[in-house]
């Protein structure tokens, strides 16, 4: 299984000011717009996400972590006894993802693009 990318995800309750803050900042520009959940970045892959409330998941990850084997992902953190708080689930938006959650409490996104 290999890692594709790594992208930290900011929860907000206003959605629009954190676009403009970053792209204020950063320079970024908006890459992803799903309404709920917005990605910024440059042309090298760098990337943040601010989102408000996730779409179907109970919680909102704080990272969404991009692979190119889901399922063998979802395995692992099975096997190493981690509680998978959003079951593997085939998106509407074309990722197919799960969340896990690690030792000290953080939320991981494991997805996909299908």
């Amino acid at each position: 299984m290999r890692v594709d990318r790594v992208v930290p995800n900011l929860t907000v309750t206003d959605i629009e000011s954190a676009i403009a803050a970053h792209r204020d900042v950063l320079g970024w520009s908006v890459l992803m717009d799903h309404g709920w959940i917005v990605t910024l970045g440059d042309g090298e892959g760098h990337q943040l996400s601010v989102m408000t409330t996730d779409a179907s998941a109970p919680v909102n990850p704080d990272v969404s972590i991009f692979v190119d084997d889901v399922a063998e992902a979802l395995r692992r953190a099975t096997e190493a006894g981690l509680e998978i708080v959003h079951p593997l689930t085939d998106e509407p938006w074309g990722v197919t993802r799960f969340f896990y959650r690690d030792a000290h409490g953080s939320v991981i996104n494991v997805g996909t693009h299908t």
